[in-house]
């Protein structure tokens, strides 16, 4: 199987641009959206290209491979305009032996975590990439794709058979894999 794996778009369009041409060219099984489609929030800066029509049109061209949680920023509205779910706190995926619990990070994350089996969790919300192994969990949070905090640039992350890498999105380059 392989996964796109984003976090944080925050109605940025060049964000929502990188996602389907990064698609286009991956052909993922399907592409994870771990919250925060549309709307910046009060505690974020509005982020540069911030059109959040355009983000809805652009994701629209790959809805049907879309997977998406709700973030601590999406409204019922949101749902209104987009044609894929992107309501519920949390999913699970299965994949390669493999049972992915999906989550924006505002509710659950890795210091309260779901007492259901799984063996990667999958989270977004602090806008900052990690990866790591911890009591048998795979942790990975692929960072923000518009608005990245700590001095680290726009990421994302993909997962192919098991094995996940966090890129940068401006060159592609590898930070972190497992």
């Amino acid at each position: 199987m392989k996964f796109l794996i984003f976090s944080d778009i925050h109605g940025c369009s060049d964000s929502a641009e990188f996602i389907v041409g990064k698609t286009e060219v991956e052909k993922p099984d399907k592409v994870l959206i771990l919250g925060d489609i549309l709307y910046h929030g009060p505690r974020n800066d509005i982020p540069h290209n911030y059109e959040p029509k355009a983000v809805i049109a652009e994701l629209e061209k790959i809805a049907p491979k879309i997977l998406a949680v709700r973030g601590n920023c999406e409204a019922e509205v949101d749902q209104m305009v987009l044609s894929f779910p992107c309501l519920s706190q949390e999913a699970l995926v299965y994949a390669d032996g493999n049972t992915i619990f999906m989550t924006h990070g505002h509710i659950y994350n890795e210091e309260n975590r779901p007492k259901c089996g799984y063996t990667h969790f999958f989270s977004g919300h602090t806008h900052l990439h990690g990866l790591k192994k911890k009591d048998g969990i795979t942790f990975l949070n692929p960072g923000s794709i518009s608005i990245p905090k700590g001095g680290e640039g726009r990421s994302y992350a993909i997962y192919i058979d098991g094995k996940i890498e966090i890129r940068r999105m401006e060159d592609d380059s590898i930070i972190l894999e497992i």
